[in-house]
């Protein structure tokens, strides 16, 4: 049996060479032959005879897999890895499914606070005066409402963080998941209107699908509630880029926090660097000092699973998407 290790599927700093390494010994002293490649040309002929790759692959290298099995990518979202024949068979898929939700609520409520608080005003007009406008506009998160686009790992944090700050939650899911203590309510995704209807603040933490890409349009922002704010940590794609500027224009949207922007990366020039009603950071939800570690920790559990011939942790259904 063999593993390939895709260099070009770790798209994440925070997987360093110490965690390839561990990746490697943990195959080989499971008896795996493994493969290395260190180009493109090398992955594609390392690929063809693999039972196991460690790294996202993209349609282009899928097509050059001949016997893979099992698929460990690097990341959460995997919607890149989702096109053509690799949707259909049945090599199994897993991901960082459930794992960022930590790092990931806590940059929501980053984003949030800095909204809340006036941060981003203070640091946008560094001077004395600005304090009045500030407070002016400043909030409580005590007794808000916190609605949540997806109830999976990140939104079960972030109901956690919004529960603690005094918040009443709510959410949507596609699936009857399990629902934890802090969200009040949990509905399908029928009932997306009525939760932005009574949400002040709107949490994105759904994948990207064919369903939830452009879910946040010119609609969507009308049915909010008025002077609300949108964060989002998950994908850019599912908010479209006009309607929100609309949104914030008219008065109808106080602000959004955005880690995830439509059309990344953005150019230096970009308006929304320095939009007043927005605050962005350039898709750096998913860092963390110990993100690398867990990511090797869920290949040696999947590799023994997989071994026995058990269930593995963090499964893609890849025809839904998450």
């Amino acid at each position: 049996m063999k593993l390939v290790v895709v260099r070009s599927g770790i798209g994440i700093p925070e997987v360093e060479p110490r965690h390839v390494d561990a990746i490697v010994a943990a195959a080989r002293e499971a008896g795996l032959e493994v493969a290395t490649p260190q180009s493109g040309p090398e992955e594609e002929e390392a690929v063809a005879d693999a039972d196991i790759a460690f790294g996202g692959l993209r349609p282009a290298l899928y097509a050059h897999a001949h016997r893979l099995r099992w698929v460990q990518a690097v990341g959460a979202g995997v919607d890149a890895y989702l096109r053509g024949p690799f949707v259909e068979d049945d090599v199994i898929l897993t991901s960082e499914k459930g794992l960022v939700g930590v790092h990931l609520s806590e940059q929501a409520f980053a984003l949030l606070l800095t909204i809340t608080r006036g941060v981003a005003m203070a640091m946008r007009n560094p001077r004395w005066d600005v304090r009045i406008a500030i407070r002016s506009r400043s909030w409580e998160l005590l007794g808000r409402t916190a609605g949540l686009i997806g109830l999976g790992g990140t939104g079960v944090e972030i109901a956690k963080r919004a529960e603690a700050f005094g918040m009443r939650v709510i959410a949507i899911d596609p699936e009857p998941v399990e629902v934890p203590p802090e969200v009040e309510e949990a509905w399908g995704t029928e009932f997306f209107t009525d939760l932005l209807g009574q949400s002040d603040v709107v949490f994105i933490s759904a994948p990207l699908t064919n369903e939830t890409r452009h879910l946040f349009n010119r609609a969507a922002f009308a049915a909010m509630k008025p002077d609300s704010i949108l964060i989002n940590v998950s994908r850019g794609e599912i908010v479209e880029r006009e309607a929100l500027l609309e949104a914030l224009a008219g008065g109808h949207l106080r602000a959004a926090g955005l880690d995830v922007s439509p059309g990344e990366p953005l150019a230096p020039d970009d308006p929304l660097w320095s939009h007043p009603q927005i605050v962005v950071t350039p898709h750096v939800a998913g860092a963390s000092a110990v993100r690398g570690d867990r990511i090797v920790g869920r290949f040696k559990r999947n590799l023994a699973h997989f071994l026995a011939g058990e269930p593995l942790e963090g499964v893609i259904d890849k025809r839904k998407g998450y």
